[in-house]
């Protein structure tokens, strides 16, 4: 095919910068691992609107979106605040761990999540899990989530997304789920949540 083929139109610049753009926002994406938790006002259509929130980040892709659960909330006494649903995000991105941590501030303010207590209800909660194989010690953003190993509502759903998932120093999310038990992790087969298009 030649140039003076009439058929072939240059590209114009302008779609070029976009793909680029587009490309660079996520080369060498690192993986991280998202909780979301809400237990105030619509629960699931929160959790989706987090999820959404998540996507819509330049430099964040959401890769998968697990099943949601219901617990009680971690803390406080029995029937003293509505129950959790719980869900797990995996996601790709080229921001660093600290960015994603205002990205989550952020989204929950934009849910208007109300910090005035320890463990107290909240309209969302977004928790950086891990964030690729990173450990640190930073008090604002302890890598990975001091209490994620622990915690059968965050360990259910992400070995939901992820069966093979490792807990940076800590071991497999599997073995870990083995020795805290689903009790009290119930499944919500009737709601689900989209992976954003």
């Amino acid at each position: 095919m030649t140039s003076s083929d009439p058929t072939v139109q240059p590209v114009p610049t302008s779609v070029v910068e976009r793909v680029d753009a587009a490309d660079v926002t996520l080369s060498n994406p690192k993986r991280a691992v998202i909780s979301l938790g809400s237990n105030l006002g619509n629960r699931l259509e929160t959790i989706q609107g987090a999820v959404d929130a998540l996507e819509d980040t330049p430099g964040v892709r959401v890769k998968a979106v697990s099943p949601v659960y219901e617990t009680e909330p971690w803390g406080v006494a029995p029937g003293s605040q509505p129950s959790y649903f719980n869900a797990v995000v995996l996601i790709k991105t080229t921001l660093p761990p600290s960015s994603l941590l205002e990205r989550g501030h952020a989204i929950e303010e934009a849910f208007e999540r109300v910090r005035d207590e320890r463990w107290g209800p909240r309209t969302i909660d977004v928790d950086i899990l891990a964030y690729q194989d990173v450990v640190s010690e930073d008090p604002l953003l302890t890598l990975p989530h001091p209490r994620a190993h622990e915690r059968a509502f965050v360990l259910v759903p992400w070995h939901d997304v992820d069966p093979e998932a490792e807990v940076p120093g800590r071991g497999a999310v599997a073995e870990l789920l083995s020795v805290v038990g689903r009790e009290g992790v119930v499944p919500r087969v009737d709601l689900e949540l989209r992976l954003p298009e």
